[in-house]
């Protein structure tokens, strides 16, 4: 299957705000998180890396970048399948695995899961917090095998995510660094195509695998490219939301509710609070 250009790449057909990098820009930010990866790597005295391996666009992009950084020796993947995820989207986990040459294992967590569940049942039946147990689990599966083989825990967050919180505190950016960090979700799919990931894999629908069916944006209220739209030009940028309104063509109800995830999630990006002396 033939990827479409880096250029072309959109989530949707008339995002709000294009984002896409330059051609030397996606090259640049390339270069940029190779490096990053090689320094973070070596100022650790460790031996490589690992990197949960989901089967979604982010962790793909992450294990190419990573592979290249480090070489397919340099990385193990750990695929961590439970009952509410989509078996597909764990096969493409697999077959990034596969397909990059890196040693990787599969990993069932549902006995795992259900341990901690039947120790506290009543919490269980919590479809949020039930499903933020699966996402600390492969945290603690991650460091597990970090830990035993001297590597490093590779995140694969991106901005729009860290933005409004979309991820488990002490789950899934329980991790030593966040390689694509920087990255809008719009960007993180050009420059996935950019560095040659399938097609298929680019433009797969988001979703945090915490229960059957669950989708990213249907999670969160509103698409990606209206997301990224509102951070870059509200949150992270210099617009007013009357200004943002105006400008991208979105419906005030859409800005207001992107600020009330970045204004809830503060708690996130902090290190946890201690009293001032």
């Amino acid at each position: 299957m033939t990827n479409p250009p880096a250029e072309s790449v959109l989530l949707s057909e008339d995002p709000p705000l294009d984002l896409r990098l330059s051609e030397t820009e996606l090259e640049t930010t390339r270069d940029r998180i190779v490096s990053f990866i090689e320094d973070t790597v070596a100022a650790a005295g460790a031996e490589g890396a690992v990197l949960g391996l989901s089967g979604g666009i982010d962790s793909t992009l992450t294990a190419y970048l990573a592979v290249e950084a480090l070489g397919a020796d340099g990385l193990h993947g750990i695929t961590m399948p439970a009952s509410v995820n989509d078996p597909e989207t764990m096969s493409d986990a697999e077959r990034v695995a596969e397909e990059l040459d890196i040693e990787y294992d599969v990993v069932e967590i549902d006995p795992i899961a259900e341990t901690i569940f039947d120790r506290y049942p009543e919490a269980a039946e919590d479809t949020m917090a039930a499903g933020n147990v699966y996402v600390r689990t492969r945290a603690v599966l991650n460091y597990f095998v970090a830990n035993a083989e001297n590597r490093i825990v590779l995140g694969t967050g991106n901005r729009s995510e860290a933005a409004t919180g979309y991820f488990t505190k002490y789950g899934d950016q329980a991790v030593d660094c966040n390689p694509i960090g920087n990255l809008y979700k719009m960007q993180v799919r050009q420059l996935a195509a950019h560095v040659g990931v399938p097609q298929d894999l680019v433009m797969q629908t988001p979703t945090a695998g915490m229960w059957t069916g669950q989708t990213d944006e249907e999670e969160m209220g509103v698409g990606y490219d209206t997301l990224d739209a509102i951070l870059a030009m509200h949150v992270h940028g210099p617009l007013s939301k009357a200004a943002t309104v105006r400008e991208l063509g979105v419906d005030p109800e859409q800005v207001e509710s992107v600020v009330d995830l970045h204004e809830a999630s503060a708690h996130k990006r902090r290190l946890p609070p201690a009293p001032e002396q």
